[in-house]
């Protein structure tokens, strides 16, 4: 199928895909510096952005699929990319599949949870995206102020009052408006078992980038990955949750041109770029934010059920 992207800038293509629930605009805040070097070729996948859903099931299998028949329609087979949380997942499976991506960047891929983590995961999103729907009326005042973005943030980045707030208002939008989003939460939860590549089966650059502070997909899983990815290498992204691309953006960046251009990335990011940490919300306004977020959800969701009734 085809797909709705955005292409920006020149060089040698990287395509970009985006998580659940997001979009192409999941990588503002780093597509204006890849684009600097890079043509981007930033995708909606299936059920997201401005492209429909699959006609059957969507998964990691299908969107595999349908991506690679993108880059075949396209010509761009053999594409670097780089993806992020289930989009991360997504590109390390077609990096198993060989023959559609060159050189490969994964950021906190879903997909490698155990045991307890699977239940943890499912209904943790599950009840963040229904608080996020609830919210859709205030969502943009809401992911304006740092205090909203601390109380409703927290699960997806280290330093959730720093995180653009444009781009917050973009994701949570998304969030609340892809059809397929239950779907896919289920799939990736109780879904296929990511297959394993065995060492010596991938010979492009691929590296897995993961957050210190991930509260979706754990640090532990790190690990996992690696064992069933073994041609990876790891990149720890410090003081950082599951979306580098919020918390350490120009880390972020750094990371993608320099594994994508066969650079030794391990040297470009040795000296971190300067970054001034913006000041956290008070205890007291975080406190008084909780609150008037709960008072809202309430709110609202008892008015849905009344119209429900």
């Amino acid at each position: 199928m085809d797909m709705h992207h955005i292409r920006r800038g020149a060089g040698n293509p990287l395509l970009l895909v985006h998580g659940i629930g997001g979009s192409w605009r999941s990588w503002n805040t780093i597509l204006d510096t890849l684009a600097a070097e890079r043509e981007v070729i930033a995708v909606d996948l299936p059920g997201h952005g401005d492209t429909p859903p699959l006609p059957g099931e969507n998964s990691i299998g299908t969107f595999a699929d349908a991506l690679t028949d993108f880059l075949t329609r396209h010509n761009l087979l053999g594409i670097d990319a780089v993806g992020s949380s289930m989009g991360a997942r997504l590109v390390l499976e077609m990096a198993r599949r060989g023959g559609s991506l060159g050189a490969v960047v994964s950021l906190d891929p879903g997909g490698f949870w155990e045991g307890w983590e699977i239940p943890v995961f499912y209904h943790s999103v599950a009840v963040s995206v229904k608080l996020v729907k609830a919210l859709q009326p205030v969502m943009p005042a809401l992911m304006s102020s740092a205090v909203g973005r601390t109380v409703l943030l927290p699960q997806f980045s280290a330093r959730p009052w720093a995180v653009d707030a444009r781009q917050a208002r973009d994701e949570m939008y998304t969030f609340a408006h892809t059809p397929v989003f239950d779907e896919l939460l289920d799939q990736l939860a109780h879904g296929e078992v990511q297959k394993p590549a065995p060492r010596g089966s991938i010979t492009a650059p691929l590296v897995i980038g993961w957050g210190r502070h991930d509260r979706v997909c754990f640090p532990a899983q790190a690990q996992r990955a690696l064992a069933k990815f073994p041609d990876a290498r790891l990149h720890w992204f410090e003081h950082c949750g599951h979306f580098p691309q919020w918390d350490v953006p120009a880390e972020a960046a750094r990371l993608i041109l320099a594994v994508t251009s066969g650079e030794d990335w391990e040297a470009a990011l040795a000296a971190p770029a300067a970054a001034t940490p913006a000041t956290a919300p008070g205890r007291l306004a975080i406190a008084a934010g909780i609150g008037a977020v709960l008072a809202v959800a309430v709110v609202l969701l008892r008015r849905r059920r009344d119209q429900a009734a």
